[in-house]
């Protein structure tokens, strides 16, 4: 029964994600509200991971993790990805300031950091029985493979996929709000409270796995 009950409210967040992803695509064109959605969103994950942090401090049992991990997950995921589909679906107007690459460049570096970021997911569906943000909590400590070279290969896939898309673009500004807003906003979310909440639910696993693997910048494995 509580298994039901939790996939009915995974589902029920995922179409709320949905429908939020959809008015951040398809609400009226303006630049205020563009700016509104593609900043502002990644802003407000700041506050919302300061309060995950606290109330996770204040129930630190791995029941309790997960609970809360779960909305706090929704939360990152339906703001930053409100940003992302807002700010690819208004991409003309990201054009004041053209960068200096050709797009066929902009493309391919595109395409392989794209197969990357596929590759943490399957990485993480085959090795930690989870998916990305709140859809499915690893079950299993994800340790190996691309998350032996560091701990998060997909925030790092995520990042080079959306600089690597401003190039395609050609598009400083689209660059410049991919590491400026929104690349602190995950590396926040990551560090004050995805950390945490994995040492409570993995316990001395995570800890050791922590303490051999960079965070970000991949590195050689050590065993």
């Amino acid at each position: 029964m509580k298994r039901i009950v939790a996939l009915v409210i995974r589902i029920a967040l995922l179409l709320l994600s949905w429908f939020f992803w959809m008015w951040a695509r398809n609400t009226r064109p303006s630049s205020v509200v563009t700016l509104f959605i593609a900043v502002g969103c990644p802003l407000l994950v700041f506050p919302l991971v300061w309060l995950g942090r606290k109330i996770l401090d204040r129930h630190p049992t791995a029941t309790g993790a997960v609970w809360i991990t779960t909305f706090v997950q929704f939360g990152v995921g339906s703001l930053l990805g409100a940003a992302v589909i807002r700010a690819i679906s208004t991409r003309g107007d990201w054009s004041d300031r053209i960068l200096r690459v050709p797009t066929g460049i902009g493309l391919l570096l595109a395409m392989i950091t794209g197969a990357a970021l596929f590759l943490t997911v399957v990485n993480l569906a085959l090795r930690g029985f989870g998916a990305p943000f709140f859809i499915v909590l690893s079950r299993k400590l994800a340790a190996d493979w691309l998350y032996s070279w560091t701990r998060n290969p997909m925030v790092l896939a995520v990042l080079a996929c959306l600089v690597s898309v401003g190039i395609w673009f050609q598009s400083v500004l689209f660059v410049l709000w991919a590491l400026i807003p929104v690349a602190p906003a995950l590396l926040v979310f990551v560090k004050v409270y995805e950390e945490r909440e994995l040492e409570f639910r993995f316990g001395a696993s995570y800890l050791e796995y922590k303490s051999r693997t960079p965070m970000l910048f991949p590195a050689r494995p050590r065993v």
